[in-house]
C-alpha cells in the first residue's frame, strides 16, 4: 500500500481547498506519476530553493523529463528515490479569509473624544508567485499547517489598516462618525498597503469582501451626545438656554415616571427660573416683601448688547465684548447695580455719570 501511494502523487480532495499543500514524504520514488490540477501548480524545493516546476498535467518523474530533478537524486538508493520537497501551490483565488479586532485608540479631530475603532471582515488571498512563497516564508510560517499562511496575511492586513484608518482620520480624509461611508476609499488605501508588503512573498490580496469599521457601543453613544449638544448650542446660540431646556425636558421626563417627578420638576423649572434671571441672590430677596419685586444682584451691563452680567465679570457672555468695573456708592462706598439709581446701603442718590 505504502508503495501505492508513492506511485501516484497528487492533492487528496480533503486538501484541495488550501492554499498550499506539502506532500508528506521528502523520499519520492523515481518514475512515480504526479497529477496537478487545473488550477494548481507542483514544485520540487531542495534547501530552501525550486529545483523543478510542473504545471497542470500527468506527469512522469524522470531526470530525463524535469533536469533540475537530477540535483536531487538520492545516490544512496541506487537513482531510485529524489530526496526533495514537493509542494502544490493554488493558482485560483481564496475568499471568505477571516479578519478583525481591535483596531486603534483615534482621538476625534472634530470633538477632540479619544474612541477605540474596531474591525471586523474578511478578504480573498491569491498567489503571486508560487516560488517566492515556499522560498520567502519557509522558516517564517509552518507551510505545512493550512491556515498559518491566511493568518500571518490577516495579521499584515491588521497592520495596514490600523496605518491607513489612524492617517486618514487624523487628516480629516474620513469622518470619524459615517465611516461606512468611506469604506471603498479604505479598502483602497488598505490594500495597496498590504500587497506592498506581501509583494516579497510572492502573495497578494485582490480584494476585501464584506468589512466594517465601528466604534465601542459606550465611545459610539458619547460622539452622538456631543455632536447632538453641538448642534443645538449652534442653533440656540447660547448654552445657558441649551442647557435650561435639556433640565426642562428632564423635569418632564422626571414627571412621566412618577418616582422621581417632585424632584426632577423642581431642579427643571429651578433651573428655567435662574435661566429668565440669571444670577439674582437669594439674599438679596430674603428680606422683600412678597409683593414687591424682588432686588437684583448687583450686575454689569455691557455697553455694546446692554446684556446683564454678573458684577465681577470681565467679558460680556454674550457679545465677549470688554466689559466696565464695578460701580461703587460715593458715601458709603457700598457695591451699585448697573441700573441702580439710589445706594442699597445708605440710601443716597446715585450720580448718572
Amino acid at each position: 500500500m505504502a508503495w501505492f501511494e508513492r506511485e501516484f502523487i497528487a492533492v487528496p480532495e480533503s486538501r484541495k481547498h488550501q492554499l498550499l499543500y506539502k506532500w508528506p514524504d521528502v523520499s519520492i520514488r523515481r518514475f512515480s506519476r504526479v497529477a496537478v490540477n487545473a488550477d494548481e501548480i507542483a514544485l520540487f524545493v531542495k534547501s530552501g530553493q525550486v529545483v523543478a516546476a510542473m504545471g497542470p498535467g500527468r506527469h512522469r518523474l524522470d531526470g530525463d523529463q524535469l533536469p533540475g530533478l537530477g540535483a536531487v537524486i538520492d545516490s544512496l538508493t541506487g537513482a531510485n528515490y529524489y530526496r526533495a520537497e514537493l509542494y502544490f501551490v493554488s493558482t485560483r483565488e481564496m475568499p471568505g479569509v477571516k479578519f478583525g479586532g481591535r483596531l486603534a485608540d483615534i482621538a476625534d479631530p472634530v470633538s477632540e473624544q479619544v474612541v477605540t475603532l474596531r474591525v471586523f471582515g474578511e478578504f480573498s488571498l491569491a498567489v503571486r508567485d508560487p516560488g517566492d512563497l515556499i522560498t520567502s516564508l519557509t522558516g517564517t510560517a509552518d507551510l505545512s499547517e493550512p491556515d498559518a499562511v491566511r493568518s500571518w496575511c490577516a495579521n499584515l492586513l491588521m497592520k495596514s489598516m490600523k496605518g491607513a484608518v489612524t492617517q486618514g482620520i487624523s487628516r480629516g480624509d474620513w469622518p470619524l462618525l459615517g465611516l461606512s461611508g468611506a469604506l471603498e476609499p479604505i479598502e483602497s488605501a488598505v490594500l495597496s498597503r498590504t500587497n506592498l508588503a506581501l509583494y516579497e512573498y510572492g502573495l497578494r490580496i485582490p480584494r476585501m469582501g464584506n468589512f466594517d469599521i465601528t466604534l465601542t457601543p459606550e465611545d459610539s453613544e458619547r460622539i452622538k451626545r456631543l455632536a447632538k449638544d453641538r448642534t443645538y448650542i449652534r442653533l440656540t446660540g447660547d448654552f445657558g438656554r441649551y442647557a435650561a431646556g435639556e433640565l426642562a425636558l428632564g423635569a418632564g421626563q422626571g414627571m412621566a415616571r412618577g418616582g422621581e417627578g417632585f424632584l426632577s420638576t423642581a431642579m427643571g423649572f429651578g433651573a428655567l427660573g435662574a435661566a429668565r434671571t440669571p444670577w439674582s441672590s437669594p439674599a438679596a430677596t430674603a428680606g422683600a416683601p412678597h409683593d414687591s419685586p424682588a432686588i437684583p444682584a448687583a450686575q454689569s451691563l455691557c455697553a455694546d448688547c446692554h446684556c446683564a452680567n454678573p458684577a465681577d465679570a470681565r467679558y460680556c457672555h454674550q457679545c465677549g465684548a470688554p466689559l466696565a468695573g464695578p460701580r461703587h456708592c460715593a458715601d458709603c462706598g457700598a457695591e451699585l447695580a448697573a441700573t441702580a439709581r439710589y445706594c442699597i446701603g445708605c440710601g443716597a442718590p446715585v450720580s448718572s455719570a
